[in-house]
């Protein structure tokens, strides 16, 4: 079994594009037409319907990618196992995560994890949408949800507790004591179901929920941070990221004694990996090290 033509052929059937498989594998694409034309006549049946914009597979084609799909999986596992007996980290990880989570946590960690291991390389892709790990190759996934999503391996990095914050000059002039008092003030707010209309706050056993409006609305958590600390409301935001603001007084804990939530009070940071039957070491030891900085972070 030619590996590498098989390998090109999945690609491409994934991302319906020889073009994109191409830049996926970093290889030309004269090179991903030939080798699936080669595939083709060895096999002497047509795996795809070209056109000039997309390929489709055929119906053989899709046949042929759902017996051989599991047999790559099994050589790429046996590949990364036998490297991983040498006990250095080579090759590239290629980890998503959300743009704040990214800048906030996982950058920061990187320059001690890379140092530790000169081998390796990473690709770091910061985006707010949900990525396809086996389209896009991914080796980890930092989701930040209530439930792990199914059909992946799953790494509980730590919990997630959001807090209602302000910036000492506006706590000083607009005052807030409790709670209920959030529906009186121009609270900043995060434009999704539940982030924007209702607070949630529970204090020994009991849960209130408080109706908050405000007139400004941000679709991005750093920017929601940068808004909180110039002071223009109060805002609710995940421990994660207002850890340093709150360390150095640029925000204050409105309610330390609470805790706080939109949708739900039970939310957490995961670390996923595509279902194989083998975890590459650089995945675990990434997701290791991404676990002690996030406890190390937040106290």
């Amino acid at each position: 079994m030619d590996s590498d033509a098989h390998a090109i052929f999945r690609e491409a059937a994934r991302r319906n594009s020889f073009a994109a498989a191409a830049r996926a594998l970093d290889i030309d694409p004269s090179a991903v037409s030939r080798s699936i034309t080669a595939l083709e006549a060895r096999l002497e049946v047509r795996l795809f319907e070209r056109s000039t914009r997309r390929v489709e597979l055929t119906e053989a084609g899709a046949l042929y990618l759902a017996r051989i799909d599991p047999l790559l999986d099994e050589f790429e596992d046996a590949a990364q196992a036998a490297r991983d007996l040498t006990g250095t980290l080579t090759g590239t990880l290629r980890v998503t995560a959300s743009t704040a989570f990214g800048e906030a946590i996982v950058v920061p960690m990187l320059a001690g994890f890379m140092a530790e291991h000169t081998d390796l390389n990473v690709e770091l892709i910061l985006t707010d949408s949900v990525v396809d790990l086996l389209a896009d190759r991914i080796d980890v996934a930092i989701r930040l949800t209530p439930d792990a999503p199914p059909d992946t391996i799953v790494t509980k990095l730590a919990d997630t507790r959001y807090r209602v914050v302000a910036a000492p000059p506006y706590l000083a002039k607009n005052p807030i004591s409790q709670p209920a008092d959030l529906s009186g003030h121009d609270c900043l707010r995060f434009p999704i179901p539940g982030f924007s209309d209702n607070w949630l706050f529970r204090k020994n056993g009991k849960t209130i929920e408080v109706a908050v409006s405000g007139r400004l609305t941000i679709l991005g958590a750093r920017a929601l941070l940068r808004a909180a600390m110039d002071g223009q409301g109060p805002a609710l935001l995940a421990d994660w990221l207002i850890a340093d603001a709150l360390a150095d007084g640029r925000l204050t804990d409105v309610f330390p004694e609470c805790e706080c939530a939109a949708g739900g009070f039970d939310t957490a940071a995961w670390g996923l990996t595509p279902s194989r039957s083998y975890r590459p070491r650089k995945t675990t030891v990434f997701l290791e090290a991404l676990r002690a900085h996030l406890r190390v972070h937040r106290t």
